[in-house]
Protein backbone atom coordinates (compact mmCIF):
# COMPACT_ATOMS: atom_id res chain seq x y z
CA UNK A 1 0.00 0.00 0.00
CA UNK A 2 2.73 2.40 1.22
CA UNK A 3 4.55 1.56 -2.08
CA UNK A 4 1.40 2.50 -4.64
CA UNK A 5 0.97 5.73 -2.42
CA UNK A 6 4.54 7.01 -3.22
CA UNK A 7 4.53 6.10 -6.73
CA UNK A 8 1.03 8.03 -6.86
CA UNK A 9 2.06 10.94 -5.45
CA UNK A 10 5.66 11.06 -7.19
CA UNK A 11 3.83 9.92 -10.42
CA UNK A 12 1.44 12.96 -10.56
CA UNK A 13 2.81 15.63 -8.14
CA UNK A 14 6.76 15.48 -8.45
CA UNK A 15 9.25 18.02 -10.43
CA UNK A 16 10.17 14.62 -11.09
CA UNK A 17 6.65 12.93 -12.52
CA UNK A 18 7.51 12.02 -16.17
CA UNK A 19 10.89 10.33 -15.48
CA UNK A 20 8.83 8.07 -13.16
CA UNK A 21 6.13 7.35 -15.34
CA UNK A 22 8.41 6.77 -17.86
CA UNK A 23 10.57 4.00 -16.08
CA UNK A 24 7.40 2.73 -15.07
CA UNK A 25 6.28 2.11 -18.30
CA UNK A 26 9.28 0.99 -19.73
CA UNK A 27 10.29 -1.41 -16.97
CA UNK A 28 7.47 -1.50 -14.64
CA UNK A 29 9.40 -0.27 -11.63
CA UNK A 30 9.25 2.33 -9.31
CA UNK A 31 13.02 4.31 -8.77
CA UNK A 32 14.66 4.54 -5.66
CA UNK A 33 16.93 7.24 -6.65
CA UNK A 34 15.50 8.59 -9.44
CA UNK A 35 18.23 10.75 -9.91
CA UNK A 36 20.11 7.37 -11.70
CA UNK A 37 18.00 7.32 -13.91
CA UNK A 38 18.13 10.55 -15.20
CA UNK A 39 21.59 10.36 -15.61
CA UNK A 40 21.22 7.28 -17.56
CA UNK A 41 19.18 8.95 -20.49
CA UNK A 42 21.40 11.63 -20.97
CA UNK A 43 24.09 11.27 -24.01
CA UNK A 44 27.30 12.54 -24.22
CA UNK A 45 26.69 15.17 -26.40
CA UNK A 46 24.01 16.74 -24.21
CA UNK A 47 26.35 16.44 -20.79
CA UNK A 48 25.56 18.74 -18.35
CA UNK A 49 28.85 20.42 -16.87
CA UNK A 50 28.89 21.43 -13.34
CA UNK A 51 30.02 24.37 -11.33
CA UNK A 52 33.36 22.39 -10.82
CA UNK A 53 33.48 21.57 -14.39
CA UNK A 54 32.79 17.82 -13.75
CA UNK A 55 30.85 16.64 -16.89
CA UNK A 56 27.64 14.73 -16.43
CA UNK A 57 26.24 11.67 -18.61
CA UNK A 58 25.15 8.59 -19.05
CA UNK A 59 28.65 7.20 -20.29
CA UNK A 60 29.94 5.79 -16.61
CA UNK A 61 26.84 4.02 -16.42
CA UNK A 62 27.21 2.89 -19.43
CA UNK A 63 30.43 1.07 -18.74
CA UNK A 64 28.70 -0.37 -15.55
CA UNK A 65 25.48 -1.49 -17.23
CA UNK A 66 27.87 -3.53 -19.97
CA UNK A 67 29.50 -5.63 -17.41
CA UNK A 68 26.26 -6.59 -15.60
CA UNK A 69 24.37 -7.47 -18.88
CA UNK A 70 26.99 -9.66 -20.01
CA UNK A 71 27.73 -11.18 -16.40
CA UNK A 72 23.52 -11.84 -16.22
CA UNK A 73 23.40 -13.12 -20.14
CA UNK A 74 26.50 -15.24 -19.33
CA UNK A 75 25.26 -16.44 -16.60
CA UNK A 76 21.45 -17.21 -18.23
CA UNK A 77 22.97 -18.86 -21.10
CA UNK A 78 25.53 -21.68 -18.87
CA UNK A 79 22.23 -23.01 -17.81
CA UNK A 80 20.10 -22.78 -20.17
CA UNK A 81 22.90 -24.62 -22.18
CA UNK A 82 24.40 -26.92 -20.00
CA UNK A 83 25.73 -28.96 -23.06
CA UNK A 84 27.34 -26.63 -25.17
CA UNK A 85 30.67 -25.65 -25.14
CA UNK A 86 32.78 -22.61 -24.76
CA UNK A 87 33.05 -21.42 -27.76
CA UNK A 88 28.90 -21.76 -28.81
CA UNK A 89 28.31 -19.94 -25.57
CA UNK A 90 31.12 -17.43 -26.25
CA UNK A 91 29.45 -16.73 -29.77
CA UNK A 92 25.43 -16.18 -28.56
CA UNK A 93 26.32 -14.04 -26.02
CA UNK A 94 27.80 -11.77 -28.38
CA UNK A 95 24.79 -11.64 -30.64
CA UNK A 96 23.16 -11.05 -27.08
CA UNK A 97 24.91 -8.63 -26.12
CA UNK A 98 26.03 -6.91 -29.32
CA UNK A 99 25.07 -2.89 -29.76
CA UNK A 100 22.97 -3.79 -32.58
CA UNK A 101 20.76 -6.15 -30.44
CA UNK A 102 20.52 -4.31 -27.35
CA UNK A 103 19.94 -1.01 -29.66
CA UNK A 104 17.18 -2.74 -31.31
CA UNK A 105 16.15 -4.44 -27.77
CA UNK A 106 15.79 -0.48 -26.61
CA UNK A 107 13.89 0.65 -29.44
CA UNK A 108 11.30 -2.00 -28.75
CA UNK A 109 10.22 -1.29 -25.47
CA UNK A 110 10.51 2.51 -25.83
CA UNK A 111 13.64 3.43 -24.13
CA UNK A 112 14.62 5.42 -27.33
CA UNK A 113 11.87 8.08 -26.67
CA UNK A 114 13.71 9.02 -23.36
CA UNK A 115 17.19 9.73 -24.64
CA UNK A 116 18.41 13.00 -24.48
CA UNK A 117 20.58 14.64 -26.81
CA UNK A 118 22.26 17.56 -28.22
CA UNK A 119 19.34 18.78 -30.84
CA UNK A 120 21.94 19.02 -33.64
CA UNK A 121 23.45 15.16 -32.83
CA UNK A 122 23.00 13.14 -35.54
CA UNK A 123 21.82 9.44 -34.07
CA UNK A 124 21.49 7.88 -37.89
CA UNK A 125 23.99 4.65 -37.71
CA UNK A 126 25.08 5.35 -34.39
CA UNK A 127 24.13 2.90 -31.08
CA UNK A 128 23.31 5.73 -28.56
CA UNK A 129 19.82 4.13 -27.47
CA UNK A 130 22.05 0.48 -27.08
CA UNK A 131 23.85 2.45 -25.30
CA UNK A 132 21.39 3.93 -22.83
CA UNK A 133 20.04 0.51 -22.56
CA UNK A 134 23.04 -0.51 -21.48
CA UNK A 135 23.38 2.86 -18.52
CA UNK A 136 19.88 2.69 -17.26
CA UNK A 137 21.05 -1.54 -16.38
CA UNK A 138 23.56 0.11 -14.52
CA UNK A 139 21.15 2.45 -13.11
CA UNK A 140 19.11 -0.59 -12.03
CA UNK A 141 21.95 -2.58 -10.49
CA UNK A 142 22.92 0.13 -8.30
CA UNK A 143 19.55 1.22 -6.94
CA UNK A 144 17.69 -2.15 -7.11
CA UNK A 145 20.56 -4.83 -6.89
CA UNK A 146 22.04 -7.62 -8.78
CA UNK A 147 19.29 -10.15 -7.67
CA UNK A 148 17.03 -7.41 -9.18
CA UNK A 149 18.29 -6.88 -12.40
CA UNK A 150 19.07 -10.11 -13.42
CA UNK A 151 15.01 -11.21 -12.97
CA UNK A 152 13.87 -7.78 -14.70
CA UNK A 153 16.67 -8.68 -17.67
CA UNK A 154 16.09 -11.98 -18.13
CA UNK A 155 12.13 -12.16 -17.53
CA UNK A 156 10.69 -8.80 -18.35
CA UNK A 157 13.15 -7.84 -21.16
CA UNK A 158 14.54 -10.98 -22.66
CA UNK A 159 11.99 -13.36 -21.92
CA UNK A 160 9.39 -10.64 -23.87
CA UNK A 161 11.65 -9.09 -26.54
CA UNK A 162 14.04 -11.05 -27.43
CA UNK A 163 13.95 -14.52 -29.83
CA UNK A 164 16.47 -17.13 -28.74
CA UNK A 165 15.95 -19.23 -30.98
CA UNK A 166 15.78 -16.47 -33.92
CA UNK A 167 19.02 -15.43 -32.55
CA UNK A 168 20.91 -19.24 -32.68
CA UNK A 169 19.59 -19.53 -36.45
CA UNK A 170 21.28 -16.15 -37.41
CA UNK A 171 24.08 -17.24 -35.53
CA UNK A 172 24.92 -19.90 -38.27
CA UNK A 173 24.17 -18.01 -41.17
CA UNK A 174 28.44 -17.02 -41.47
CA UNK A 175 27.32 -15.04 -44.58
CA UNK A 176 25.04 -12.70 -43.10
CA UNK A 177 27.23 -12.43 -40.13
CA UNK A 178 30.35 -11.45 -42.26
CA UNK A 179 28.28 -9.15 -44.21
CA UNK A 180 27.48 -7.23 -40.77
CA UNK A 181 31.22 -7.09 -39.79
CA UNK A 182 32.48 -5.68 -43.19
CA UNK A 183 29.49 -3.31 -43.29
CA UNK A 184 29.86 -1.99 -39.98
CA UNK A 185 33.56 -1.02 -40.54
CA UNK A 186 33.32 0.04 -43.89
CA UNK A 187 35.59 -3.02 -45.39
CA UNK A 188 34.48 -3.63 -49.18
CA UNK A 189 33.42 -7.75 -49.45
CA UNK A 190 32.67 -9.90 -52.29
CA UNK A 191 32.38 -13.94 -52.16
CA UNK A 192 31.88 -15.35 -55.75
CA UNK A 193 31.08 -19.12 -55.92
CA UNK A 194 32.24 -21.28 -59.11
CA UNK A 195 31.60 -24.75 -60.08
CA UNK A 196 34.70 -26.50 -59.76
CA UNK A 197 36.56 -26.81 -63.15
CA UNK A 198 37.26 -30.69 -62.69
CA UNK A 199 32.84 -31.06 -62.00
CA UNK A 200 32.44 -28.95 -65.23
CA UNK A 201 33.62 -31.62 -67.10
CA UNK A 202 30.83 -33.96 -65.86
CA UNK A 203 27.71 -31.34 -65.44
CA UNK A 204 25.12 -34.14 -65.32
CA UNK A 205 26.81 -35.74 -62.21
CA UNK A 206 25.08 -34.61 -58.80
CA UNK A 207 28.02 -34.49 -57.19
CA UNK A 208 28.83 -31.14 -58.28
CA UNK A 209 31.24 -29.05 -55.75
CA UNK A 210 31.55 -25.02 -55.36
CA UNK A 211 34.43 -23.18 -54.62
CA UNK A 212 33.69 -19.81 -52.91
CA UNK A 213 36.23 -17.11 -52.41
CA UNK A 214 36.01 -14.32 -49.92
CA UNK A 215 37.75 -11.26 -50.95
CA UNK A 216 38.07 -8.09 -48.37
CA UNK A 217 39.50 -5.22 -49.38
CA UNK A 218 41.00 -6.76 -52.63
CA UNK A 219 42.60 -9.51 -50.21
CA UNK A 220 41.69 -13.41 -50.26
CA UNK A 221 40.47 -13.90 -46.99
CA UNK A 222 39.13 -17.27 -46.69
CA UNK A 223 38.02 -20.51 -49.25
CA UNK A 224 35.00 -22.93 -49.00
CA UNK A 225 33.67 -25.95 -50.69
CA UNK A 226 29.89 -26.97 -51.47
CA UNK A 227 27.53 -28.98 -53.19
CA UNK A 228 25.63 -25.80 -53.53
CA UNK A 229 26.73 -22.11 -54.06
CA UNK A 230 24.42 -20.97 -50.80
CA UNK A 231 26.98 -24.05 -48.79
CA UNK A 232 30.11 -22.98 -50.42
CA UNK A 233 29.14 -19.20 -49.24
CA UNK A 234 28.79 -20.24 -45.55
CA UNK A 235 31.79 -22.66 -45.49
CA UNK A 236 33.95 -19.66 -46.96
CA UNK A 237 32.08 -17.22 -44.84
CA UNK A 238 32.85 -19.47 -42.04
CA UNK A 239 36.35 -19.90 -42.56
CA UNK A 240 36.84 -16.41 -42.87
CA UNK A 241 35.04 -15.68 -39.74
CA UNK A 242 37.59 -18.38 -37.92
CA UNK A 243 40.81 -16.83 -39.34
CA UNK A 244 40.50 -13.34 -38.64
CA UNK A 245 38.73 -14.06 -35.47
CA UNK A 246 35.59 -11.89 -36.13
CA UNK A 247 33.33 -11.88 -33.05
CA UNK A 248 30.16 -10.06 -33.76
Amino acid sequence: MVYFFKYFIKSNFSKDKLHYKNIKRIFGIFPNNIELYKLAMIHKSASIVLEDGTTMNNERLEYLGDAIIEGIVSDMLYVEFPFKDEGFLTKLRSRLVSRRTLNQLAVSIGLDECVITQSSFNTAGKHLYGDAFEAMMGAVYLDKGFDFTNRLLINKIFGKYIDLEKIMETETDHKSRLIEWCQKRHKRLTINATLNEEDKKHSDDDSHHFVAVVNINGKDCGFGVGASKKEAEQRASQNTITKLKIVI
